[in-house]
């Protein structure tokens, strides 16, 4: 029953933030008004906001899926930062900040460390053809089909988690972000110094 129940109320978290289903834009822009971005999603302007409330808190210990299948946590990547990233295929906001999302992985790689782990209730057989046919270079499909890391850390998608290399926040970010931007390059630099 309780696992019903916390089913259900992930999902009303789902539908109260991100309950678009409209294809990816083409293009990305930033909008350098404080400490938001805007991207353009089908001529919807998305802003991201930079929270800091839980600067230094560790990552909760909340499995999810790796790639290969086997389980992982955000403190199995504890050495370099993590940019973690709660997304899903049905979310216009998130899919139109994947391709920057896989453009930073790849000027990053070996620095810090982007997980994008889908929050589809269909997992692979939802995020495996999601993948296939955007062919990203350096993003890997990770897996929370059962909500945990949304519903435990009680956020809305997208939303993406900065971590230092001790496994401490740095900061969050709430709806979609332009991460090939100055800002966001800027932001990351915080945990990369």
């Amino acid at each position: 029953m309780r696992s019903g129940i916390a089913l259900l109320l992930g999902l009303a978290l789902f539908a109260g933030g991100c309950d678009k289903q409209s294809a990816a834009p083409e293009q990305a822009t930033a909008n350098n008004a404080g400490n938001s971005m805007a991207l353009s999603a089908g001529g919807e302007s998305l802003s991201g906001k930079v929270d800091r409330s839980h600067k230094g808190e560790a990552a909760p210990d909340i499995a999810f899926t790796a790639p290969d299948g086997k389980p992982a946590h955000v403190a199995d990547f504890r050495g370099k930062p993590v940019l973690l990233n709660l997304w899903a295929t049905w979310c216009a906001p998130c899919i139109a900040e994947m391709p920057t999302l896989d453009s930073l992985a790849g000027d990053l790689a070996g620095k810090v460390t982007v997980l994008t782990v889908s929050q589809d209730l269909g997992g692979k057989e939802q995020v495996d053809p999601f993948f296939a046919k955007r062919k990203f270079a350096n993003l890997k499909p990770w897996l929370d089909p059962q909500l945990a890391l949304s519903t435990g850390y009680g956020v809305n998608l997208p939303t993406t988690i900065l971590y230092d290399s001790d496994g401490r926040e740095v900061w969050r970010v709430t709806g979609g972000m332009d991460w090939a931007s100055d800002k966001a390059r800027a932001l990351i630099a915080e945990a990369t110094h």
